[in-house]
């Protein structure tokens, strides 16, 4: 725990690097967070980014990591799903889909 706070602290002081040295534009960032402008070039300046926007920041220009981070998630309550026998049959699965495709199918030729 004590190094996840040191790297939280570190990362909070060189916020202004981190966002100097990112691909996005500083808007980009300041759009995408929902912070108004003022207060984001305040926050950055001061250092005083709450952890729950600094996710957020990260998030923006860090989305590869996000993703990394979503799908070792998934994966992971899909083994505790598999363990705990919340599945279903892959016939099921594929009759569902094909049900799903025909519906499709029909409602856009009715369109027509």
């Amino acid at each position: 725990m004590i190094l996840e706070i040191k790297n939280y602290i570190k990362i909070s002081n060189s916020i202004d690097e981190i966002l100097k040295n990112s691909p996005f534009k500083i808007k980009y960032i300041i759009e995408k967070t929902g912070i108004s402008e003022p207060t984001f070039f305040r926050k950055m300046k001061e250092k005083k980014f709450l952890p729950e926007e600094l996710l957020k920041i990260a998030e923006i220009i860090e989305p590869e990591k996000n993703s990394k981070e979503h799908i070792l998630k998934a994966i992971e309550e899909g083994l505790e799903d598999v363990k705990n026998g919340r599945i279903t049959e892959h016939s099921l699965v594929m009759k569902e889909a094909r049900d799903r495709i025909t519906k499709k199918k029909n409602e856009y030729l009715l369109d027509k």
